[in-house]
């Protein structure tokens, strides 16, 4: 029966998994009637429940579950030292706390974005549960964790996903953080509707500066094997003259 159990409950992961974008550390939100009843059954939740799902667990409650069992009897006061032990998740009654179940509906949303698992044994909350996609349940029976199957309602979300009629909620939050990102949504559109007015002031005070003039480029200065050698120019006797002067020579 217990191999039988952890296959259904691997199966069960797997379809969350492929279907609404479950990963590890599995989130488990935990109520105080959930810690009654594995007090009672001698269940180590810390201990037993990585096993359970044959991988990392993040065990967490929220200040609403805790503030409930401290307004109640004290026969709930070993159930409160086990809740007080896992992590607090924020919630938003941290000023008026709600009871738990109430408390648990407001975090899972309609669409349970941060893919928690939920494990109570309150029947009123698991009723509710029912009817939102893509949340595990988890119980105790017979001194045994229960993974609980997809209810209906995810298993028709699931449908109308594959056949086109309805967009995945993790594709869902992309698609709207791209949007969000590109100025596509709402808050986009309006402010892009809005017109902003230019407001008169002076002048940009760059546009009055006088525009500098561009030094003229400089010839590159000329070495001294480049320079130009001076031509000597010969001075030419006239003709007459030589010719005189070579006839008084010969005379004498």
């Amino acid at each position: 029966m217990k191999i039988k159990r952890q296959k259904q409950a691997k199966k069960t992961i797997s379809f969350y998994k492929y279907n609404f974008g479950f990963r590890e550390p599995f989130q488990i939100l935990i109520d105080g009637t959930f810690c009654q009843s594995a007090l009672k059954n001698k269940i180590q939740i810390k201990e037993q429940m990585p096993k359970y799902f044959m991988g990392e667990v993040q065990l967490c409650t929220t200040n609403c579950a805790l503030k409930e069992l401290e307004s109640l009897l004290k026969e709930l006061y070993g159930a409160k030292l086990i809740l007080q032990r896992f992590q607090i998740r924020m919630c938003k009654h941290s000023k008026e706390p709600v009871p738990a179940s109430q408390c648990f509906l407001s975090m899972l949303g309609e669409t349970n974005p941060h893919h928690y698992f939920v494990a109570t044994q309150d029947r009123e909350l698991t009723k509710a549960i029912m009817g939102i996609p893509g949340v595990p349940l988890l119980y105790i029976i017979q001194n045994t964790m229960v993974l609980e199957k997809p209810s209906a309602c995810s298993l028709k979300h699931v449908e109308a996903v594959q056949l086109g009629e309805l967009v995945n909620p993790t594709e869902q939050q992309s698609i709207q953080n791209l949007k969000a990102d590109q100025g596509l949504s709402k808050d986009g559109e309006e402010r892009r509707g809005k017109k902003r007015k230019r407001k008169s002031g002076n002048p940009n005070p760059l546009s009055c500066m006088k525009k500098k003039k561009k030094p003229m480029a400089q010839q590159p200065k000329k070495t001294d094997g480049e320079k130009k050698k001076r031509s000597r120019h010969r001075k030419h006797k006239p003709a007459d003259l030589t010719v005189g002067v070579n006839a008084s020579s010969a005379q004498s």
